[in-house]
């Protein structure tokens, strides 16, 4: 790159440092323009020096500085790269910011330093994205996956799968263009085999969409029930605080309550939701329909039943709404004389998990955690496993990849030419590739770097 970017790389507001990075073949010049060490001594590569920011017009100290300058290509851009550690003052972030812009840079783009990391290939498209979700990790799980991608865990495994369709192409390209040369003739039987060994390969990759989804952007579970029957008191218990309102009176939750955890490093979005009845309260009636709308748009459903009560007709109407959810029943108030039993839960709803539970002792929640978590790896993948596909474009495009590798299969089975077979292999050569960034558009690569903030 021929011009040089700075911009602010910490979050604004108060802090304690703010840093202002600068990136290119300048970046040593814009930082002597305006850096004075304090002991005179010239600026050395990677070496963090005391000194001041000052304005070369008229000598004004701007702030004490700690600065470091470090020569490329063995810096995150790959280029020259200089650090201001300043006061973590928006007014001297602001400022330093703008004397770097006055004295020979211009303000980076959103993602513009990640961007140069790739653009100047020490990083691929995968691991650039993985920075984005490395910064917005919510629980230590999340941030092990992102980092995990950020080395390079999806890189490889691509690489290694598009190595195994540069076979097969070499072969099928072989042998249509020299089928006189004293060659090894391909097999259908041999194709076959090679295909099927991908098609596992991506399978393989794709089946942890789902939990790299929920890890990513976190699980919604919506609490619902008639009123009365604990659901507050489930909340509570997950959050191990008194949050919402209990009492013995029906109707006292009338909005949903939400709030986020983090159950064993999966971020968790809890949504309390009013109790589902007839009533002619206006709010009331507000506050179920918001209930009806957090249903809709949940990852999974518990439904909160009183055990103590034979089941009721709004019960059933409740039930009827969530028959395809993913649903967890509780049988609540496990402390009580208990009436309903799971064996006629199950008449109604064989497919759903019941558990037993009382949140006056506590009975039975620690259960519904580890259900939940069951829930959401679905016994793919366990806790050390940090090859995880957590990005929506990466897992359209394995979705992408592993149609068009069944179509080859098909082909091949059905022994058709291996020209159409080599269309398929190809394109699914060509999807792979767009995820590590090997065979993306520009229009790609400018949407993918606009997420970012700026500074990264």
């Amino acid at each position: 790159m021929e011009d040089t970017i700075s911009a602010v790389a910490t979050a604004w507001g108060e802090g304690g440092i703010g840093i202002v990075r600068i990136s290119g073949p300048k970046a040593k010049n814009v930082l002597e323009r305006i850096f004075v060490p304090m002991r005179q001594r010239p600026i050395e590569n990677r070496k963090m020096t005391y000194g001041k920011i000052i304005d070369p017009q008229d000598g004004s100290v701007v702030d004490e500085v700690l600065a470091v300058y470090m020569k490329g290509p063995h810096t995150y851009t790959t280029e020259d790269v200089a650090e201001i550690n300043c006061h973590g003052s928006i007014v001297a972030l602001r400022k330093t910011l703008a004397l770097t812009l006055q004295w020979g840079a211009r303000m980076a783009e959103p993602g513009e330093f990640t961007k140069r990391a790739f653009l100047n290939g020490r990083i691929d498209l995968s691991q650039a994205e993985a920075v984005i979700d490395l910064i917005r990790a919510k629980t230590d799980r999340s941030f092990d996956v992102a980092m995990g991608q950020m080395e390079g865990s999806i890189s490889r495994e691509i690489k290694e799968i598009r190595a195994k369709l540069m076979d097969v192409l070499v072969n099928i390209t072989v042998n249509l263009d020299y089928p006189d040369e004293d060659i090894e003739e391909i097999t259908y039987g041999t194709l076959e085999s090679q295909l099927q060994a991908i098609e596992d390969d991506v399978d393989k990759l794709l089946s942890t969409a789902r939990t790299g989804r929920l890890l990513r952007e976190g699980l919604s579970v919506a609490i619902i029930g008639k009123p009365n029957v604990g659901k507050s008191s489930l909340m509570n218990r997950f959050l191990r605080e008194s949050r919402a309102i209990v009492t013995d009176i029906p109707g006292t939750t009338r909005d949903i309550i939400e709030e986020s955890m983090s159950l064993r490093g999966i971020p968790v979005k809890l949504i309390d939701t009013a109790g589902i009845r007839s009533t002619e309260d206006i709010i009331e009636k507000i506050g179920i329909e918001k209930s009806r709308e957090a249903l809709n748009q949940a990852d999974l459903v518990i439904f909160v039943l009183d055990g103590s009560r034979e089941i009721s007709r709004e019960d059933r109407e409740i039930a009827d709404g969530v028959r395809n959810k993913k649903t967890l029943i509780l049988i609540n108030k496990a402390d009580l004389t208990q009436i309903v039993t799971e064996s006629q839960i199950k008449q109604w709803m064989p497919e759903s998990r019941v558990i037993l539970t009382s949140m006056e002792s506590g009975e039975g929640v620690k259960e519904v955690e580890d259900l939940i978590y069951d829930m959401v790896f679905e016994g793919q993948v366990t806790q050390e496993n940090r090859l995880l596909i957590t990005n929506v474009r990466h897992a359209d495009l394995m979705k992408q990849a592993k149609e068009e590798i069944q179509m080859a299969l098909s082909m091949c089975r059905r022994g058709e030419a291996l020209d159409f077979l080599e269309v398929n292999v190809r394109q699914c050569f060509e999807a792979l590739g767009e995820i590590i960034g090997e065979t993306v558009s520009g229009t790609i690569i400018e949407e993918v770097f606009a997420r970012f903030c700026l500074g990264k």
